[in-house]
């Protein structure tokens, strides 16, 4: 009996040991804003991780309101603590909804794409789209900064993560800008298929 008590504790020692970590880096989009934390679509990811037999442990480091100049300042400590395998970024809304220069916007954005790639974790880059208020060239050249900076740094990208769920009512929270608990799983939807290829990568 203790052979086997001593055999289970090696394979749960052994497993959480080559488990690898996730770090999310975002903004209230990734941080379950106006819902609890398990409807979020960064806590669906850890289940779909599990249910896809990817040891891989998410550590949800996202607070609503955050920025690219917040994150960046963020983001040291977090890769010293977690040491992360992988890193997703999806900052960069609250910059452009308060109409931010958007060459200050690409340069917070690239250091934080340098910060995140230099660590050696494989990075996904979340884009995001702007309400059509801001003007078309405001939001156009907004947009353009995401598939600027994953070209540059040869990061994964997903274009737009609210591609399913923006202009869909039955998707949004009355304020119109965030995604409520039906559209967690569409957002998840969205990201995954880039995901999976990152983490199948060898």
């Amino acid at each position: 009996m203790k052979f086997y008590r001593l055999l289970f504790l090696l394979v749960i020692f052994s497993s959480s040991a080559s488990a690898k970590t996730m770090l999310v880096l975002g903004d209230s989009l990734s941080a379950a804003y106006g819902m609890q934390q398990q409807q979020g679509w960064v806590a669906l990811l850890q289940e779909r991780l599990s249910e896809h037999f990817f040891e891989v442990d998410v550590v949800n480091a996202s607070i609503s309101g955050e920025t690219l100049s917040g994150g960046l300042t963020r983001l040291p400590a977090l890769l010293d603590r977690h040491q992360p395998d992988y890193i997703v970024l999806e900052l960069g809304a609250n910059d452009g909804l308060r109409g931010g220069n958007v060459k200050v916007i690409e340069k917070n954005l690239r250091k934080l794409m340098a910060t995140a790639t230099e660590s050696g974790a494989r990075v996904l880059l979340l884009g995001i789209r702007l309400p059509p208020n801001y003007g078309p060239r405001y939001t156009e050249n907004f947009f353009k900064l995401y598939e600027q900076a994953a070209k540059e740094y040869k990061t994964y990208r997903v274009p737009f993560l609210l591609e399913n769920v923006a202009l869909d009512p039955k998707m949004m929270q009355s304020d119109g800008l965030h995604p409520n608990v039906i559209a967690q799983p569409v957002l998840l939807d969205t990201v995954w298929p880039i995901m999976e290829i990152m983490l199948r990568k060898p």
